[in-house]
């Protein structure tokens, strides 16, 4: 049995698909769902997948990550799925997991990416620059926003009527196709 733990701190659209994904396969199982946000949705949606949500605060994630590295070891975690997680990894985290945290972006990386460059943001930004197609990029996460190695892009076009929400909408929908899939390849590759 192959474990991942769900890094999330918004509404968790991803988090919830993936969780969904692997409870209809064996062999793969979501743990927990890691929360850096008392009052993210993604608590209340996870509730009704039976599946653990752990809140953790700001603090412990910088100055204390070591209490956060015993508990994914004790649950034996083989992948950290980040999917809106708003925080930097901290780099003891990243060294201990290396290759073995995932993110997903919103754009087609290394276009629209860094601090601050998530969400709305991007999108935002996407269509300001009258971009003709746009995406999703899985990368291995480093110390550094939206730098680690890429692992998968997929791209949709852009159209004349788009605007911000209904490229948001485009981009989600690939993550959702997309992003499941791509953690069981990763999941699944020998090591």
């Amino acid at each position: 049995m192959k474990h991942i733990a769900i890094f999330a701190s918004g509404k968790g659209t991803n988090a919830v698909n993936i969780i969904e994904y692997f409870q209809q396969l064996d062999g793969i199982k979501v743990d927990c769902v890691i929360c850096n946000n008392p009052k993210a949705k993604v608590l209340e949606s996870i509730e009704r997948l039976n599946t653990e949500g752990i809140l953790i605060s700001n603090d412990t994630l910088k100055n204390n990550v070591v209490e956060l590295i015993r508990t994914l070891e004790d649950k034996k975690i083989d992948l950290i799925v980040l999917a809106g997680f708003m925080s930097l990894i901290p780099e003891s985290l990243i060294n201990r997991y290396a290759q073995k945290i995932v993110n997903i972006h919103p754009a087609l990386l290394p276009k629209y990416g860094g601090k601050g460059m998530y969400g709305k943001h991007v999108h935002q930004a996407v269509f300001e620059n009258k971009e003709r197609e746009t995406g999703i990029t899985i990368h291995y996460v480093n110390e550094e926003y939206d730098k680690g190695a890429i692992i998968f892009q997929a791209k949709c076009d852009i159209n004349k009527n788009d605007d911000p929400s209904t490229i948001a909408q485009k981009v989600q929908k690939l993550e959702h196709q997309h992003y499941p899939k791509v953690i069981k390849e990763i999941l699944m590759k020998p090591d």
